[in-house]
């Protein structure tokens, strides 16, 4: 019995060696990372062009010194090694303290008393893209999120208030002081806000869904209010839309319209879909970020359904999430892993590891999302995203104006979308914090986007 325990107790640990080796050295109680940091430089986080996001460096006394040539603008993506670790300086920790050169050079360097070069990281991110995004945001607070929509890959995320990594450890101890701060926070990951109407293509699928065979036959008067007993729902701004059909709804955001769809919907087959596209559990993504939430459950109070249809009341989604489910709208009903790191490259140029790109699975039919497509097209032809038609390419999208507080008219600006509408390359989602309507300050950002993103392409 001792010997089986034994034999037992070595496999597991020859497994958890093998296995979860990452993890075990990254643990900040392990120091064996001093001890390679005392052998090895730490490597340099390069841009998919191959632009260094992050590079060791050494002082006038031969110190090295982590430096990042790009300031703030990869401040949260890319993220900072000292003072903890955070963005690709964590995720990649592994591969930056180690050393994968070859053995005859590393007994050269140890004669020498050199230290060996770390392995280099080579990421999805698009500095152009990333310095149009940045621009884009300008003052305003929020975040900005470009994808790959065929692969998962992000080209671009920014999230404002920022930092300089640089200064990480000059300025630690006032953003520890500073309970109020939340300039550490990757909002494009890790901040929730309510989605506003940009949640109208979760209720949408889920109509879609429960309405099979008669959803395009859906007609609603709005009058700029919908009642349901003691509760009300008003469109943005009082806006009366008149008679709307299923899609005029979505296009136009009619939020009487689409409380009325809520109030018709079986609430346990909705918590069913809420779950399918990852509500209330953990995402797909390796980046730190939060879970998105909402209520959903048969015991939910009339007034509370109709908030939750329009994307408002206890609703909370984080930008990342709302583009994943945009993603997988463009491609076909298929979600596929976003992901930022590309390769892993020694000193020498081998390749030690290649991520390539996963699917995560089918959160939709392709039925269900070409339906959805067509109806994030109509919003750009004839709805609330009219600033994005009539480019050079053609686009889908969402917009949401999210109300925070109680103070009438104040609101978050959303956009979620991709061009080409009909054979989608590019997904962008942006929360603009305080600005407004989405359709006003958001679009005209994806606009610009998209257009950076085309004439890159065309180079």
């Amino acid at each position: 019995m001792f010997a089986v325990l034994f034999a037992v107790l070595i496999g597991y640990l020859g497994h958890f060696v093998a296995a979860d080796r990452q993890d075990m050295i990254n643990n900040s109680y392990n120091s064996r990372q001093k001890l390679l940091l005392s052998q090895n430089s730490r490597g340099t986080v390069y841009s998919r062009d191959g632009d260094p996001l992050a590079r060791t460096v050494t002082d006038q006394g031969q110190g090295e010194i982590r430096e990042y040539p790009y300031a703030s603008l990869f401040s949260h993506v890319v993220g900072y090694s000292t003072q903890g670790r955070m963005g690709v300086e964590a995720l990649a920790n592994y591969y930056l303290i180690n050393s994968d050169i070859s053995l005859k050079r590393k007994i050269a360097n140890s004669k020498a008393g050199i230290k060996n070069p770390g392995d280099n990281v080579y990421t999805t991110l698009d500095v152009e893209l990333q310095e149009l995004a940045d621009k884009q945001l300008g003052i305003y607070d929020g975040a900005i999120i470009v994808t790959e929509v065929s692969t998962g890959k992000i080209l671009a995320m920014v999230s404002h208030p920022d930092f300089d990594p640089n200064e990480i450890d000059d300025i630690w101890d006032t953003l520890l002081q500073d309970e109020d701060s939340s300039v550490l926070l990757n909002r494009a990951t890790q901040g929730h806000y309510p989605p506003g109407s940009t949640f109208k293509i979760v209720t949408a699928l889920e109509y879609i869904r429960q309405n099979p065979d008669t959803y395009g036959d859906y007609s609603f008067r709005c009058s700029g209010q919908y009642l349901f007993g003691d509760s009300k729902i008003s469109c943005y701004h009082g806006t009366s839309h008149g008679n709307v059909d299923f899609e005029s709804s979505f296009a136009k955001s009619c939020n009487s319209s689409f409380a009325n769809i809520g109030m018709s919907l079986d609430r346990d087959r909705f918590s069913d879909t809420l779950n399918g596209l990852l509500f209330d559990r953990d995402l797909p993504l390796q980046l730190s970020h939060a879970k998105s939430y909402v209520e959903m459950s048969p015991e939910l109070s009339d007034a509370d359904m109709m908030q939750t249809s329009i994307g408002q009341g206890r609703t909370e989604i984080t930008p990342i999430h709302l583009n994943m489910i945009t993603c997988a709208v463009a491609n076909g009903g298929v979600l596929m892993e976003p992901y930022v790191i590309d390769r892993v490259e020694s000193a020498e140029g081998s390749v030690i590891k290649s991520y390539e790109p996963k699917a995560y699975g089918r959160i939709m039919t392709e039925e269900e999302a070409e339906i959805l497509r067509e109806l994030m097209t109509a919003v750009v032809e004839k709805g609330t995203a009219t600033r994005l038609s009539g480019q050079s390419y053609t686009a889908a999208g969402k917009t949401g104006s999210a109300e925070y507080n109680n103070v009438k008219g104040d609101s978050h600006a959303w956009f979620t979308g991709f061009a080409p509408a009909q054979d989608p390359e590019v997904c962008v989602t942006i929360i603009v914090e305080g600005a407004g309507s989405g359709g006003d300050y958001a679009v005209p950002m994806a606009r610009r986007l998209f257009d950076g993103y085309f004439q890159e392409k065309g180079k």
